[in-house]
């Protein structure tokens, strides 16, 4: 059997990739840097690198007159419940998104992690909404959750629904947070609703209606109230 000849490449060596040239350059970068001379620092982009220490510009100041109103300016939007009735209110948002999760859960099979400080879930009220919200995005962002499983397929605007509707459950959970306006507290059961037509709950979405003509009516029935006692 024949052997080819071995091939030896006769193109002229660059002096700069010669062995002798990159052992003395990098001598000669290790001499610099020890002596304080010529840094050779890496240009790509630290990830901890705040955007605006570096080049930026700074808007002219507006006129006093145009100057943004302090705290104590800012008009008082209505507000026509009080401390326990927007808390009733929260909380079965709370505790009906908590058991949209649960049959979400249920009706798709999904696995919901074991925690050695948590109890097992047996009942929607088992995990806060919060965390419901923690575990839904984690499926989420996983792939885990089949399009067909969602509201036309909509994925990425599930993660952003469910964070709508964490203020909620900090409400909710914190009594001594101060009294929310009208407007408020119907997003926040808006909220509500979002999540669960993006989750196809058909009875959930009902219950968050009726909640929030029931609620709309009573804001109302507040107001003329309000007038009525002016005149």
């Amino acid at each position: 059997m024949s052997h080819e000849p071995l091939r030896h490449d006769t193109r002229p060596l660059n002096p700069s990739e010669s062995p002798e040239y990159i052992v003395e350059r990098n001598s000669r970068r290790a001499s610099d840097a020890s002596r304080g001379g010529t840094q050779y620092i890496s240009q790509r982009r630290s990830s901890n690198r705040d955007e605006f220490d570096g080049p930026h510009q700074i808007l002219d100041a507006p006129s006093s007159r145009n100057f943004p109103a302090r705290e104590e300016e800012l008009p008082q939007l209505p507000t026509n419940l009080d401390a326990a009735e927007q808390d009733r209110i929260l909380h079965e948002v709370n505790d009906r998104l908590s058991q949209c999760a649960f049959d979400f859960f249920a009706r798709y099979q999904f696995p919901i992690p074991i925690e050695q400080d948590k109890r097992r879930v047996q009942v929607p009220s088992d995990r806060e909404w919060n965390e419901w919200v923690h575990l839904l995005k984690r499926l989420a962002t996983r792939r885990r959750i089949p399009r067909h499983a969602l509201h036309n397929g909509q994925i990425k605007q599930l993660i952003t629904v469910l964070e709508n509707s964490l203020e909620m459950r900090h409400a909710a959970k914190h009594s001594s947070r101060p009294v929310k306006d009208d407007r408020n507290v119907l997003q926040l059961i808006s909220a509500g609703t979002q999540v669960a037509k993006i989750l196809k709950d058909s009875s959930a979405m009902q219950f968050f209606d009726c909640l929030y003509v029931d609620t709309e009516k009573l804001i109302s029935e507040r107001r003329r109230r309000v007038r009525f006692a002016d005149h």
